[in-house]
């Protein structure tokens, strides 16, 4: 299977499975897209939960209580980084590195001692959830070449679950308040769930790249989400595309600068 088709049976699974079970199912495929570890949580103390919280992790036990005992979610770089960043950043990041203070640097090396490094993290920034405490996912690789499309593919998974999980028993289901997609708006948020640019997608659509950003943007007011991941993950939670109609291209343009883009680390290899 693609990393596209394991992201998509994944968020396939939430019409049926509990918040506990879609979590399980994050972990296994993880496992199977090459990462080891994951923490998509609210910025807190991971054991001692305030209400509205999220947590759900698999880093080592060890760790979580070394550091819930020195509160170190109030210092954690990597949740105030993500904090205030709305797109994707890799721990090896020269600017998410340089603004690091000595206090911070520790904490990373001691997680760097238990296997916790070369991490990537997705900010989660959910329009809907905004009285919720700051939330992101965090997932460590075990290989430092591991292709862009598995990236992708856990951006699309770490959303959806955090919106899962942040849902009352009682919520109604999703699916119903969303409008239906025009044919481009769906191409176009299936480039986007490529890592596909606007100016690439309209290479492949012959459209210009000012047309395939107004699909995109459409799709977004559509759906009332703040970021085109958001709309690609509900157009596909909703049924509306599907990776398997996705027009595959063999490379990218080498001219564009793509991992920057995506904020994925610069050891990751893309397609």
């Amino acid at each position: 299977m693609e990393p596209f088709d394991f992201a998509q049976s994944f968020i396939e699974r939430a019409f049926t499975a509990s918040p506990a079970a879609l979590a399980a199912a994050f972990e296994e495929t993880l496992q199977y897209l090459g990462f080891r570890y994951f923490a998509c949580c609210s910025h807190v103390d991971p054991l001692r939960l305030p209400r509205g919280a999220i947590m759900i992790q698999n880093y080592p036990d060890e760790w979580t209580r070394s550091y819930s005992a020195r509160q170190l979610h109030e210092i954690d770089p990597v949740f105030l980084y993500a904090s205030r960043s709305l797109l994707p950043f890799s721990w090896d990041a020269p600017k998410f590195k340089s603004e690091l203070t000595t206090p911070q640097q520790s904490v990373l090396a001691e997680a760097a001692s238990l296997g916790l490094h070369r991490g990537y993290t997705i900010p989660i920034h959910l329009p809907w959830a905004a009285s919720a405490p700051p939330a992101s996912c965090s997932v460590i690789p075990d290989s430092e070449s591991l292709s862009a499309d598995r990236y992708l593919a856990v951006r699309l998974m770490a959303t959806h679950l955090y919106d899962v999980a942040n849902r009352e028993p009682s919520d109604p289901p999703e699916n119903g308040r969303h409008g239906r997609l025009t044919r481009r708006e769906r191409q176009c948020l299936e480039l986007v769930a490529q890592g596909k640019s606007d100016w690439t997608a309209g290479q492949l659509l012959n459209l210009s790249e000012h047309t395939v950003h107004g699909h995109i943007e459409r799709a977004k007011r559509r759906f009332g989400v703040a970021t085109r991941v958001q709309a690609v993950v509900y157009a596909l939670q909703c049924r509306q595309i599907s990776f398997g109609d996705v027009i595959r291209a063999e490379v990218y343009d080498a001219a564009e600068p793509v991992v920057e883009n995506l904020g994925l680390p610069d050891e990751v290899e893309v397609p």
